[in-house]
């Protein structure tokens, strides 16, 4: 491996646990300043941290990360912010979970592999809140390295005001960078968070990529970071402007509903899930994302 990418790697994992941290700082706020409407008298939410070892088939260090979990808080019901930078060999039920590249270039003769990145999802307290996900990561091979990530929002009680805004901001990240981005990497998010047994969307879409690379690392590094971005002024006022709206018994209802969907989803089809326990990563940070009830009719 070359000095340089060396420290593109090193500057990969710094700038997702510094994305991290800031998302971190930010839902810990929107705890302390909700002061007033459901959950109001609660006590503040705030985030455990764990770190996280991923397990190699020979006890040597393979990486791992910190998973940051907040759990009961006024606003947030269950949140997680994991990241993680992980290396090894990728074995072949790991290289098949990488279901979107139609065979990796050189796995087969050097299965080594370094990843890094950032997943968050978070189920909100008031069912107005919406559900939401996104993760930016990097990967690399020794033939090959990658970007790839997104974020698509998941209500269960859909405003249209709200997926206006969540996917203007998403826009306006993508369109700095190329005006295609946009249509593109929304299509495949309608594509890739959509639940066939189901025969429905698991939300309201976002945007969603990989195998990202366009042969110039830093600029598919700036407009990673840009897709990283685009999160928080994305999904905090939607949470600002729902967290103090009454609800009835059958909204909770429909949340409770719609996390099954979302449960399914995550446990069936989401290849970060299938890949992050055929690597061996920590089971409890992998399973993050799944809601802390749910309910299925």
């Amino acid at each position: 491996m070359s000095e340089q990418m060396q420290s593109e790697k090193e500057r990969a994992s710094k700038w997702f646990r510094d994305l991290r941290n800031e998302i971190v700082a930010a839902f810990e706020a929107l705890e302390d300043s909700h002061t007033s409407g459901p959950f109001a008298d609660m006590q503040l939410g705030r985030f455990e941290v764990t770190e996280t070892k991923r397990a190699s088939a020979d006890g040597s260090d393979a990486g791992g990360g910190l998973m940051s979990v907040m759990r009961g808080g006024r606003v947030f019901e269950k949140v997680g912010v994991n990241i993680s930078t992980v290396f090894g060999e990728l074995g072949d039920r790991a290289q098949a979970a990488m279901a979107a590249r139609k065979g990796i270039p050189g796995m087969k003769d050097d299965p080594r592999f370094w990843a890094s990145g950032i997943s968050l999802v978070a189920h909100m307290r008031n069912p107005h809140c919406p559900a939401v996900h996104m993760n930016t990561r990097m990967f690399w091979t020794p033939h090959a390295w990658w970007f790839g990530g997104g974020s698509d929002l998941n209500p269960c009680l859909e405003y249209e005001e709200d997926t206006a805004h969540f996917h203007a901001v998403q826009k306006e990240h993508c369109d700095r960078h190329d005006a295609a981005h946009y249509p593109r990497f929304k299509e495949w998010a309608d594509e890739y968070f959509y639940v066939p047994h189901r025969n429905r969307a698991r939300g309201v879409g976002g945007i969603f990529l990989d195998d990202y690379n366009s042969g110039a690392w830093e600029p598919d590094f700036a407009f990673i970071q840009d897709v990283g971005r685009a999160f928080l002024p994305a999904f905090v006022p939607l949470v600002e402007n729902r967290r103090g709206t009454d609800f009835s018994e059958a909204d909770k209802d429909a949340q409770l509903v719609h996390r099954g969907l979302y449960a399914e989803y995550n446990l069936v089809y989401d290849r970060g899930t299938k890949f992050g326990l055929e690597t061996g990563h920590d089971a409890n940070a992998v399973l993050m994302s799944l809601p802390p009830m749910a309910k299925w009719v």
